[in-house]
């Protein structure tokens, strides 16, 4: 390890010196090269962000350890590339005229154009070096200057240094005097509308400017644009942010400011003159909604009409919708004040119906200060036909091909629901060879199956929810069913699931999910294939049969011989006894069998919250907050105790042969990104999760349970690798019933599309409250976080604007599996590191 630590720090000192002797190339002898921006405010240095990018020029980017990787492909780059090319052809009599010879003219030209191609590239591609522009260094010190006085220090005095050195490169330092800060004293509001004098008296405590705060610019816009919403909120139909100005009086005030809030009157602007009139408030007098509009369509005369809630409904063809579905979606109420929100509402939720285009609405003004409104809806079509098609290669099937049909049905109740049927099946050709079709001994491998999904956009229940979820959330109602069989595949499943959701979101940011009942069937088919597919525990229960001599040494076969050597064992009917290691090694082994190849009945409700600050896909500065509460079991559980039902021979309740899960689970998730400028963004994910088992179970479905490893958990471990604790399992899936999880990503440009990252990631499972008995795989106490496994590493991504491309590497830094030793860095190199591929970021 020191002498690779040797070598990679002596590697470091000579890109370091063969870079720092290239940066200046494309320098002038009268430029330098800007190398650092120091701000200094008040005596003290600012490197924050929000200051750093107030300033207009910024050194070139740097990378760790490569240093100006883009300044010095840059420099690569010839920039009199057409002279040069010229010159070389011309240097010696006939060089041209012997190059085409030997190329052809057409080769040549080719060859000078691939030239000058790759020469752009590399313009392209690096980075430019920044010189140091002596308007842009007073641009910058004037927006250092605007920055503080709009946020409260008009004395404020900005001045800068530019220190060169001889080797053409040169610092700017920014000094920044902030002087006294200015607080607001008194506020006066200043208006000529009686109904807006007295609509601002009612909204005045909301206000965002206030008394005996620090004055800052963004709080008046903030407060205009406040005024208005809550202005246009409140009937007033023609009211815009213009009509509200400020005027500020700092003189005399001694670092005081007196603040008058203006608000004049509506201006009527006629071809001969203009007239100021007070504001007034604007009622809906009718709502006109036209369920089919085309364009073909206008002005042809109405053959359907109904009226429903005040709403007049009209179709140029048969009515397809019940009034019902069409109103329910509209906020804009007859007899209501004029309110942009619910404009706004009523366009977002006519979207959520997937059943029309983009809709128009479009207000009359009348006479008696009420609007009419209009709102045109184009139907979609009314089914739509979906299709894709994959090829795959796997670590059990050599080649792989699926095709998933799909079929939308939209307002098939009238009630603008929409209904979804899709299909999947695929085959496949198994590394293994064919074990029981014997009819194609090439794809024995398939899966086929079906889902149906009715969306229903409202709350389905027998109970009255306006009053604790109202419309405006967005209420909606999803039921699917679906089935898959699987042959060939590990122990060949038919699955059965069903669900009733309910979705709800208060506002843009929170989301909530209600499955009031998620069931869930899985049947294996093939469970005596388990030693096929588990071939790890299949060699150390086969090593433990040879150490005995127990099938002369002859390796066991299954699943007779497997299963009877387990029963031996457990029933003490070899040498082993239940103290020793052999014995407690079948014991886990068989218990794990005896969870992986029951069959599953798993009838739970559970309830989504998320929060997601994002307001855009391009947002780097957000947090994501995700919890989840699901509770199994309990229902079958009260009926099966009220009903006096036997149990089986293990203690537990069954229904339809099959005993049913019983359990709690919890997660919470949180992801927070700080956007750093300059594309470089600081990301952290926490996980923890946990499900315990209890009533009628004594651990955790494996489709349940919580595993580590993999491109998005710790990138130092493949999926199902990690854990539990520091057990050295070798089983081919790990996995545990408790949970914690930690990453730590410093994203960063390189140049172009791609991206680099640095990452930390830490975590492990362990099992809690259940049936598992080995220390090194449970959750003991807080010693346990001992055994939390650290992973470090880097990672490239290329951004395709519509998905990221990933390639990670992760290295063990510590790593739990190791008892008695030193647990840092024993497999710290590239032979021992995962290699991890995959779509966007990891979180």
């Amino acid at each position: 390890m020191n002498k690779q630590l040797s070598k990679i720090l002596i590697l470091i000192c000579l890109i370091e010196c063969f870079t720092s002797c290239n940066v200046v190339k494309r320098v002038a002898d009268d430029e330098y090269l800007l190398t650092k921006n120091t701000v200094i405010v008040d005596g003290e240095r600012d490197n924050t962000e929000t200051i750093n990018n107030l300033l207009y020029q910024k050194p070139n980017s740097k990378l760790p350890i490569i240093g100006n990787l883009r300044l010095n492909i840059y420099n690569l780059a010839r920039p009199n590339i057409d002279s040069i090319i010229e010159k070389n052809l011309t240097k010696r009599p006939n060089k041209r005229e012997n190059y085409e010879q030997l190329l052809s003219r057409k080769q040549l030209n080719k060859y000078i154009q691939s030239r000058k191609d790759f020469n752009a590239w590399l313009k392209k591609t690096g980075e430019a070096p920044v010189i140091v522009d002596i308007n842009k260094t007073k641009r910058s010190a004037k927006r250092l200057q605007d920055y503080y006085i709009n946020n409260g220090w008009f004395d404020v005095e900005a001045s800068y240094e530019i220190k060169k050195n001889e080797k053409k490169r040169a610092e700017v330092e920014y000094y920044v005097k902030k002087g006294p800060s200015f607080i607001i004293d008194s506020i006066t509001a200043n208006i000529k509308s009686p109904i807006i004098d007295t609509l601002y008296k009612n909204i005045k405590k909301e206000a965002l400017v206030r008394s005996n705060e620090q004055y800052k610019t963004s709080d008046f816009n903030q407060e205009r644009d406040r005024i208005t919403n809550e202005l246009r909120n409140s009937g007033i139909y023609h009211f815009k942010s213009d009509y509200i100005t400020f005027e500020i009086d700092t003189i005399g005030t001694n670092k005081k400011l007196n603040v008058d809030i203006n608000i004049q009157n509506r201006t009527i602007r006629t071809p001969d003159s203009v007239r100021y009139e007070p504001f007034k408030v604007y009622t809906i007098r009718d709502v006109n909604i036209i369920a089919d509009y085309t364009f073909e369509n206008r002005g042809k005369p109405f053959q359907d009409s109904i009226s429903y809630n005040g709403y007049k409904i009209y179709s140029y063809n048969k009515m397809r919708y019940r009034p019902k579905a069409i109103s329910d979606a509209i906020f804009i109420n007859p007899g209501d004040i004029f309110r942009d929100i619910d404009r706004t509402r009523t366009y977002r939720h006519l979207n959520e119906l997937r059943t029309f285009k983009y809709p128009n609405i479009d207000y009359i003004e009348n006479p008696d200060n009420t609007l009419s409104d209009t709102i045109r809806l184009t139907p979609l079509k009314k089914f739509s036909l979906g299709f894709s098609a994959d090829v795959s290669q796997s670590n059990i099937q050599t080649v792989g091909f699926s095709l998933n049909p799909s079929l939308l049905i939209r307002n098939i109740f009238r009630g603008a629901e929409t209904f979804e049927i899709s299909a999947i099946t695929s085959i496949g050709a198994s590394k293994d060879g064919n074990r029981n079709n014997m009819d194609d001994p090439f794809f024995d491998i398939n899966e086929y199956g079906i889902d149906l999904k009715l969306t229903i956009p409202r709350l389905f229940s027998p109970f009255y929810t306006e009053g604790f979820i109202p419309k405006y959330m967005s209420p909606s109602t999803r039921i699917s069913l679906s089935t898959t069989s699987q042959t060939n595949i590990g122990l060949d499943k038919q699955t059965l699931s069903g669900i009733l959701s309910y979705n709800w979101y208060p506002n843009k940011k929170v989301s909530n999910r209600l499955d009031v009942f998620n069931i869930q069937y899985v049947r294996n088919l093939n469970v005596d294939n388990y030693f096929g597919v588990y071939q790890n525990s299949f060699n150390t229960l086969n090593a433990i049969s040879s150490s005995l001599n127990y099938n002369n040494g002859n390796d066991l076969l299954f699943p007779i011989q497997t299963d009877a050597f387990i029963n031996d064992v457990l029933n003490n009917n070899t040498s082993l006894t239940p103290n020793d290691d052999g014995y407690k090694t079948v014991a886990s082994i068989n218990e794990r069998k005896q969870r992986l190849t029951e069959n599953n009945l798993i009838i739970s409700s559970s309830y989504n919250f998320t929060n997601d600050e994002r307001t855009n896909l391009f947002d780097n500065d957000f947090s994501i907050f995700r919890a989840k509460l699901e509770l199994a079991g309990n229902l079958l559980s009260t009926s099966s105790r009220l009903l006096g039902l036997n149990k089986n021979t293990d203690g537990r309740y069954e229904l339809f042969n099959v005993a049913y899960s019983q359990y709690i689970k919890t997660e919470l998730d949180y992801i927070k990104h700080w956007d750093l400028g300059n594309k470089n963004v600081l990301a952290i994910r926490s996980f923890l999760g946990i499900a315990i088992p209890y009533g009628n179970s004594n651990n955790i479905p494996f489709a349940k349970s919580f595993f580590a490893g993999g491109p998005n958990d710790n990138r130092a471990w493949t999926a199902y690798s990690l854990g539990p604790g520091s057990s050295e399992t070798t089983n081919e899936f790990n996995e545990a019933n408790l949970k914690f999880s930690f990453s730590a990503e410093q994203r960063f440009n390189i140049f172009g599309n791609l991206n680099g990252a640095l990452f930390v990631d830490a975590g492990n499972i362990w099992n809690v409250l259940d049936n598992v008995e080995d220390e090194r795989a449970t959750f003991n106490n807080f010693s346990s976080f001992e055994d939390i496994a650290l992973g470090s590493g880097f990672g490239l991504r290329y951004d395709f604007s519509f998905f990221v491309f990933r390639f990670d590497v992760g290295f063990k830094t510590y790593d739990p599996s190791y008892q008695d030793q030193n647990r840092w860095f024993n497999d710290y190199n590239f032979s021992n590191a995962v290699y991890n591929i995959g779509i966007n970021y990891p979180f």
